[in-house]
Order: structure tokens, then C-alpha cells, then sequence
């Protein structure tokens, strides 16, 4: 423990490395550790692409973070020359007949009030508008849509690769293939242990995704569940470009007679790399080292028969690619962003439960902030272990 460090960042996706790439730029001296080499694809933060949208269904309290992180990308494309966001207008559809239910009773509606709430441009769309301007989707007579002009898609990989790569550059020490052991805290520091070494710092940001549970010990593991999803690729029919994002938005479909809606993106690399599906799945837990990484033909085609077809009528059956990553949920699909209760130089931060990349260039400052024990531009409240206890 020759160097003693601000703070050390234990995880560094989505939330990890905007945390570290916020607290280098404040001059701190930090330290990030990943056990693998990000972006990578054993976690919560690849695929290509992730939903952003304004007016957030899960609650109006996150509206303020994804605006800020709108800001935040937009400056790091500036700094770094990658393309991390594109915005090709989002949209929601749903139905009073409606049977799938997205992360929380009345997502639609709650949408629709965040919007309202914030100021957030949109336009409501009935089932005649909704068929006019997107006949890519096979709308049902009751449906109605919700969209957004401003919503679209952040590139996961990109965004931590240039956040990575800005933090080095702001003086911030990065180790990879390197696993963390253990953590400790003390009233003067707070300890990790590694596979290598051991280190100290005022301030631990535990920031592990999926590897969360078996770090925290069993009196906060319960809190946190992880399930495997799986994101399709899928060829059209014919010709590719009614999927394309000048012509398509991301969307998320609340669908009839199914448990599950679905989502996806446009086709963002040309005629062959096909457009992006996927529902979400609750069925079973698993964890980061038994998941079953590859996907089988038989889900391909479950996919494509329930989901697909049905419902995208331009797209076929032959997938280009599949991927399997993994969702951090909590009890009320709510974020984690809060002091260890039992040691105070320890921060968890589990920002996911399947709608977090939307708002992690915010919440990495968010953290910077409760770690430097700033004024926080944002009130996190919301996000405390405390409403988990009394659920």
C-alpha cells in the first residue's frame, strides 16, 4: 500500500468508468480495477447499443440524469472524436390490452407524466398516425404510441472506451485482469485486495455489475439479482432500408397476449448487420460464472416465431448474431446509489436493474461528487439501501 489513493473504483463498465473518468478530471488521484479488460462482453455493457430516452417510465426522478448525460456524451465526443450517441427518436407503444409490463405498473402512462413534468418534447399517436408513420411495425387497432424526437441510442463500448481512455489521460491508473478478493473499511481508509496487491484509499466505489452480490456478503447480496438476457440480430426480408435510423427509432413495445414486450434499435451497420430485438427474461437466476454465454438455435427461433414475425412482418427468421449479457435487479427495478451501512468509505453503486446505460455518464459525476463529498447536482435520495430494507 505504498500509494494512497482518493479513491479506488472497483468495476469499470457502464457506471465504473464514468465514475473514474469524472473523478480524474477533478484532479483526484484514483485508481479503477476490472478483472477483465474493458469494454468486454461477460458483464451488463455490450451489444452495440442501449436505449436513451428523456421522459423516463420508471420514474421522473431519473429524467434529470439522462438530460445530464445527453450533456456529458455530447462533450466527450468533442474531447475524444468518437460517436457515442445518436438520436433517432424513440417510441412507445402500448394498449389498455396490454399484458406485458415493462419494469413497472404504468410505464406508459409514467412516461407521459415525466414528459409533462420536464418539459420533454413528444407527440401521442393513435393507432391511424402510429400506422402511417411506421408501417415497419404490425400495430393492432387499440394500440397507441408515445414518442420522443430526442431519444435514440448510446454505443456501450464506445462510451467506456473514451471515458477509459480520458481518465488515463487526466491521470487516472488503470489495472486490468486484475480481481478484487476483498474490500474492508476503517474509521481512516478503505482497503481492497486483489489477486495482486492490496490497496487504500479514502473511498471505495464499488461499481461491479454482476459480480455486485458476491462482493457485498450475504446481509446485502439478497438485494440483487441477476438474470441472463439475450439480444438478437435479425436480416430483413428484402430491403433493409425501412430499418434504417433515418427511417426507424429505437422503440419499446408493451405487446398484447404476452408476458414480455419487446425492444430495439435500427440497423446502425448497413445492409448486413441486421436490426436489433430483444424482450426481457425473469425466469431464473444465474450468475456471472455460470450463465450460459452462448445462444442456442432453439432460442433463436423461440425469438423469432413469438416475437418477430408477429410483430416486425419485414424482418426474417435468419439471425445474423445473438449475444447473452446480464441484468442486476432489484426488488423494485429501482437503482442502488448509496454509503455501505456498515462502512461509510464504501459507496455501492448498482445503477441497472435493465434501464441503467441511459444515465451513467450522470451518475459517474453523481459519484465523483458523494466520493469527494461534494455538493451532488443530483438528489439521489431515491436510490438509498434503506426503502430496500422496509419492502
Amino acid at each position: 500500500m505504498s500509494t494512497r489513493y482518493d479513491a479506488i473504483v472497483l468495476g469499470l463498465g457502464a457506471m465504473g468508468s464514468a465514475a473514474l473518468y469524472q473523478l480524474a478530471k477533478r484532479g483526484a488521484r484514483v485508481l479503477g480495477i476490472d478483472r477483465h479488460a474493458p469494454p468486454h462482453g461477460f458483464g451488463s455493457s455490450h451489444g452495440d447499443t442501449r436505449i436513451t430516452r428523456l421522459a423516463i417510465g420508471e420514474g421522473a426522478h431519473y429524467t434529470p440524469l439522462v438530460k445530464r448525460s445527453h450533456g456529458i456524451w455530447r462533450a466527450i465526443e468533442r474531447e475524444s472524436g468518437e460517436s457515442l450517441m445518436t438520436q433517432t427518436g424513440g417510441l412507445i407503444v402500448s394498449s389498455e390490452a396490454k399484458t406485458a409490463v415493462t419494469h413497472v405498473a404504468r410505464f406508459f402512462q409514467n412516461t407521459v407524466d415525466a414528459a409533462n413534468a420536464h418539459g420533454v418534447a413528444h407527440e401521442m399517436l393513435d393507432t391511424t398516425e402510429l400506422r402511417r408513420r411506421f408501417p415497419q411495425f404490425a400495430i393492432r387497432d387499440s394500440e397507441i404510441g408515445y414518442y420522443e424526437p430526442e431519444a435514440g441510442f448510446v454505443r456501450p463500448e464506445a462510451c467506456i472506451r473514451a471515458q477509459l481512455s480520458l481518465a488515463e489521460k487526466h491521470g487516472a491508473e488503470i489495472h486490468t485482469g486484475e480481481t478484487a478478493l476483498s474490500f474492508d473499511s476503517s474509521g481512516s481508509a478503505a482497503t481492497v485486495t486483489t489477486d495482486r496487491a492490496a490497496y487504500a484509499a479514502d473511498t471505495l466505489i464499488v461499481a461491479a455489475g454482476p459480480w455486485l452480490p458476491g462482493a457485498l456478503g450475504e446481509k446485502l447480496a439478497h438485494y440483487f439479482k441477476i438474470y441472463r438476457q439475450v439480444q438478437f440480430w435479425f436480416d430483413a426480408k428484402d430491403n433493409i432500408d425501412p430499418f434504417l435510423p433515418e427511417r426507424f427509432p429505437i422503440f419499446i413495445w408493451e405487446l398484447q397476449q404476452s408476458r414480455q414486450g419487446i425492444y430495439g434499435f435500427p440497423a446502425i451497420d448497413g445492409p448486413r448487420g441486421g436490426v436489433k430485438i430483444a424482450s426481457e427474461q425473469y425466469g431464473s437466476e444465474v450468475t456471472p460464472d455460470d450463465i450460459a454465454r452462448d445462444v442456442s438455435a432453439a432460442e433463436i427461433t423461440a425469438m423469432y416465431e413469438i416475437y418477430v414475425a408477429p410483430n416486425l412482418p419485414g424482418l426474417s427468421g435468419r439471425c445474423i448474431k445473438a449475444a447473452s449479457c446480464l441484468y442486476t435487479v432489484t426488488p423494485d427495478f429501482q437503482f442502488v446509489i448509496d454509503r455501505h451501512p456498515d462502512m461509510r468509505r464504501v459507496i455501492v453503486a448498482s445503477p441497472c436493474s435493465g434501464h441503467g446505460f441511459k444515465h451513467s455518464a450522470a451518475t459517474g459525476e453523481a459519484l465523483a461528487a458523494l466520493a469527494t463529498e461534494n455538493e451532488n447536482p443530483f438528489d439521489l435520495s431515491a436510490f438509498g439501501f434503506a426503502r430496500l430494507y422496509r419492502s
